[in-house]
């Protein structure tokens, strides 16, 4: 039930990419129903469906990069919105903020105690500070990548150190490997020691970091976390646990896959996606179709359109023979409804690139993973999947159909994967708990709305 309304608006400001719009709504959506008001500074580029969020004032940016293909966003891309963006987004504030101050009436008339940015938009901590404005950082993936990224002058070594070290324990971030690391194309080193040395730093001089986890996940890295960053700390995930939000899905959902796995067995689906912005060449996507074929395990694939390297490729061109194979055992869609698949007690596994919010939507769903990370933090949240929490395995070899096959009845149909289902099961009931009152999550939900009133 929604609360009676605080007479405060909050403004947030999202980065422009599917996995990080997802939370950084659903954390609209959770401070909305507490009586906060909403308001959503946003660029031009994959901009939001306001209509799904009537509730929320949505403005628009320019950001200098509105005609991009959003299958094209790179590094470079991310760097340059933090660019284009800085006087858009003060001219946008600072009209907010002379509204509140001459108006009496009206939404306008709401004081804003500060702005809620995207850490990887470090350059709001500039503009906040220009406006005397606090500001409060979401960070969208793991607190364990974050101190990655706040070590990263270490992880260069992955592109300096030859294939047989790649296995070498970083002692600055157990337990992970040199092969753990960010994924970098050298070409692109400086790019992104810049963009991720300036997402700490303005982190560290924010007015505190807001994370989609929670306590009982990340007690490790969340101790280390408050050793080197002095400033509060709020875990209030999972998010979409607190509160269901609108979709915000920048993808059209297919639903006819839920009527689909109403006909099949309970756990023992295994769901395929690579999430929004992953791509693989046609060797690849061969070798799992196959793999995915003989498994004889029945299986939900998510299949983009834009998820292959060739830029002119509409659709997926299928091996010989495939489709006749899979015939009954197999459904594929552009795009699901995930978290109701992942719910559904249909599917027994998740076949994932390890992006922060699939990896926590199965672990709130108590759904084992098959990892097999990309680019970026996915090879971290990879590794806590597969070793520290040991609910999923990671496919070392991404091109072999064999591995594929093995991989998936390991998880799906063996003794091992019956056992990643139970640690699983564990930890749902810890996110379970931490989000009902009196739990971690619901506590530092009350602290952080203590912090933004304080301001």
């Amino acid at each position: 039930m929604e609360q009676k309304r605080r007479g405060v608006r909050l403004v947030l400001f999202p980065c422009p990419l599917q996995g990080h719009i997802n939370p950084m709504l659903q954390l609209a959506s959770i401070l909305y129903s507490k009586g906060f008001s909403i308001t959503i500074i946003h660029t031009r580029f994959n901009s939001p469906n306001s209509s799904n969020f009537p509730h929320f004032t949505f403005i628009p940016i320019p950001d200098g990069i509105s005609d991009l293909d959003p299958n094209s966003i790179s590094l470079a891309h991310l760097s340059l919105l933090n660019i284009n963006c800085v006087v858009p987004l003060r001219d946008c504030l600072l009209r907010l903020l002379s509204n509140h101050n001459i108006t009496t009436s009206s939404a306008e008339a709401e004081p804003i105690p500060c702005l809620i940015s995207d850490a990887i938009m470090h350059f709001t901590q500039g503009v906040a500070d220009s406006l005397n404005l606090p500001r409060l950082a979401l960070r969208t993936s793991s607190v364990e990548s974050f101190l990655s990224f706040a070590a990263f002058s270490v992880s260069w070594q992955k592109n300096c150190l030859p294939d047989s070290q790649l296995e070498t324990p970083v002692t600055e971030l157990p337990p992970l490997i040199v092969k753990d690391l960010p994924m970098i194309n050298t070409f692109t080193l400086d790019c992104m020691y810049q963009l991720l040395g300036s997402m700490v730093d303005q982190a560290k001089a924010s007015s505190g970091l807001i994370w989609n986890s929670f306590d009982d996940l990340e007690q490790s890295a969340l101790a280390t976390l408050s050793q080197q960053f002095p400033i509060p700390v709020f875990t209030i995930g999972p998010f979409h646990k607190l509160f269901s939000a609108s979709s915000s899905s920048l993808l059209t959902q297919d639903h006819s896959c839920i009527a689909w796995l109403d006909t099949q067995p309970p756990k023992s689906v295994i769901y395929v996606s690579y999430g929004s912005l992953v791509s693989i060449d046609e060797a690849e996507f061969v070798e799992m179709a196959w793999g995915l074929a003989n498994s004889n395990c029945p299986f939900l694939w998510v299949v983009r359109s834009g998820m292959f390297h060739d830029s002119e490729r509409v659709g997926p061109l299928w091996p010989d023979g495939f489709l006749e194979t899979i015939k009954g055992k197999g459904c594929i869609v552009e795009w699901a409804p995930q978290q109701d698949v992942l719910a559904h007690p249909a599917v027994g596994g998740f076949w994932t690139h390890n992006g922060w919010n699939s990896t926590l939507e199965s672990i709130c769903e108590g759904v084992p993973m098959l990892c097999l990370p990309c680019f970026g933090d996915q090879s971290m949240n990879a590794r806590l999947v597969s070793h520290v929490w040991m609910v999923g395995l990671q496919l070392e070899n991404k091109s072999e159909r064999g591995q594929i096959e093995r991989s998936i009845r390991r998880l799906m149909v063996e003794k091992e994967g019956e056992e990643m289902r139970e640690r699983v099961a564990s930890l749902k009931e810890k996110a379970e708990v931490c989000v009902n009152k009196g739990g971690s999550s619901c506590k530092s939900l009350e602290d952080l709305m203590a912090r933004i009133l304080s301001f």
